[in-house]
């Protein structure tokens, strides 16, 4: 089998048209990604005319641009993608449909949501000269309505994110333990739970583990915290990969995942982990993670690479056209309010938040050679999104004059054992 190269991107949160003659970068990151023969990116907004209903809850802004700009995404070379992530429902039912039609009318190969739960749990497919490649997406980062539903034999299933929910527990000890018990007696904040066990529609609660509005506590020797994939949609994803690595000569697993173990969001959550290593197990060959929109550490589990996180690509969260009246309601502005006024409220006028945050504007393309059905190489490309500048020109990538991200990157793969060599702009991993 000849070789077949891969470049995968981040986030495309993206709600600007590409200007027609494209920007100063623009030219060298599409000259990079069109080097390679697959090219993923995560596409984290919802196109489409209005096609559906603000949905009650959303990723955290409302993301809706007009179709035309899954056009100006493409003219970057991208030719798959992954459409599970925290905004697939901002515009509930019909928003998610539409986005998905006006992709396939642009043929946008695309994974990870659907009209239900098969539809979005299965891989898309990419034929190359040498080899045919499926990806499947994924996320763990959703409002509970999201989640894509199964069919029964006389009933259609639901549309939505195929959704890998995640279990927290928290182990105590006996003093905590017995102080949560007396607060969750005292406020009486379990009796809807309490009545369902009466009633026999729930279980009890093993000896030892407790209820605490919804948390799980459990009753040990330290205080820890612990969290792991639901086995339902851990089996079916690997399911899937099963089928697609018997229908393609390699697959790619793109996971939607902002959760971490605490207050550094470089850190991957425990369930993150375990999930990228059974999916390799399970036959996958790279692992393409993004969500919190900044760069996680690149582990190499069994000569595979996991990308934690590939941060943004595209960034452009304070341009958005339209937002709901919950956005407002939200900030307790008054009807007739603008975005722009409720962006400059949120950033308290670009002091705060996304905007002052370095790592936020700054990522990498990672590109990858297999061969023989190995992986023999990865290449990281650096890219800037232009932090500082105006609200109307920021979050367009361009390749960086120097190679601080990829030391940062470095830094945060040494905990993998993973080892960048860095060189004029570039930044190499030999998979050994």
């Amino acid at each position: 089998m000849a070789k077949t190269t891969f470049i995968a991107t981040g986030d495309a949160f993206m709600t600007r048209r590409l200007p027609e003659s494209g920007y100063p970068g623009f030219d060298r990151v599409r000259e990079i990604i069109g080097g390679h023969e697959v090219r993923f990116n995560n596409l984290e907004f919802t196109a489409h005319d209005h096609e559906g209903y603000p949905a009650a809850f959303s990723g955290g802004t409302w993301a809706m641009v007009e179709p035309e700009v899954l056009d100006d995404l493409k003219q970057f070379g991208f030719n798959l993608y992954n459409t599970a992530n925290n905004h697939s429902l901002d515009y509930s039912h019909g928003g998610l449909l539409a986005t998905l039609k006006h992709m396939r009318a642009r043929n946008m190969a695309a994974a990870g949501t659907g009209k239900n739960l098969f539809d979005a749990s299965a891989p898309a497919y990419l034929d190359t000269p040498n080899a045919r490649v499926a990806m499947l997406g994924m996320s763990s980062s959703f409002h509970d309505s999201d989640i894509a539903g199964n069919q029964s034999l006389n009933m259609d299933g639901r549309p939505g994110v195929n959704a890998l929910r995640v279990s927290t527990t928290y182990t105590v000890e006996k003093k905590y333990y017995e102080m949560l018990k007396e607060v969750a007696s005292a406020t009486l904040m379990n009796a809807g739970q309490e009545r369902m066990i009466h009633n026999g529609f729930s279980n009890p609660l093993p000896e030892g583990k407790l209820n605490f509005g919804g948390m799980s506590f459990v009753l040990g020797e330290v205080n820890e915290r612990h969290t792991a994939p639901n086995q339902t949609d851990m089996a079916r994803m690997e399911a899937q990969i099963r089928e697609a690595r018997r229908q393609a000569d390699y697959v790619l697993v793109s996971i939607h995942s902002h959760q971490s173990p605490g207050l550094d969001t470089t850190e991957p959550d425990e369930f993150l982990v375990e999930f990228a290593h059974r999916c390799i197990d399970a036959g996958a060959d790279a692992i393409l993670g993004h969500g919190p929109h900044e760069l996680r550490g690149i582990e190499i589990y069994r000569k595979k690479p996991i990308f934690y996180s590939l941060g943004n690509f595209i960034f452009q969260t304070d341009t958005t056209r339209l937002q709901p009246a919950e956005a407002y309601e939200n900030k307790k502005m008054p009807a007739g309010s603008f975005p722009g006024e409720l962006f400059d409220l949120r950033s308290k006028n670009g002091t705060q938040g996304y905007c002052v945050q370095e790592n936020i504007w700054r990522s990498v393309m990672a590109g990858f050679t297999a061969e023989d059905g190995e992986i023999t190489e990865i290449k990281l490309y650096p890219i800037d999104l232009n932090m500082g500048a105006k609200r109307s020109r920021i979050g367009w990538p361009s390749v960086p004059e120097d190679d601080a991200v990829l030391h940062y990157l470095a830094r945060l793969s040494e905990p993998y054992g993973t080892k960048l060599e860095i060189n004029g702009g570039l930044a190499t991993i030999k998979v050994k």
